[in-house]
């Protein structure tokens, strides 16, 4: 193998962990979400207490049109 191929490699590698820990993140958030943990999770929040308490934890952002563009997210 070459210099460029190794880099290549490298560069490939170094993309599926950080897919990979992105993942583990966004599951991370997900199973720590209160919606999770109620008896109705489907059902809007009955006041605006509740509503609060349901959206306290981290929200999960969706990366720009360009971000995905550049990280080569399937479509």
């Amino acid at each position: 193998m070459n210099a460029d191929q190794l880099r290549r490699l490298a560069g490939r590698i170094a993309t599926a962990v950080a897919e990979m820990n992105e993942a583990s993140r966004r599951m991370t958030v997900l199973r720590a979400a209160p919606d999770r943990y109620m008896m109705t999770p489907n059902r809007g929040p009955d006041s605006y207490a509740e509503f609060l308490a349901r959206t306290s934890g981290p929200l999960l952002h969706e990366p720009s049109a360009r971000d995905r563009d550049q990280r080569g997210c399937p479509r």
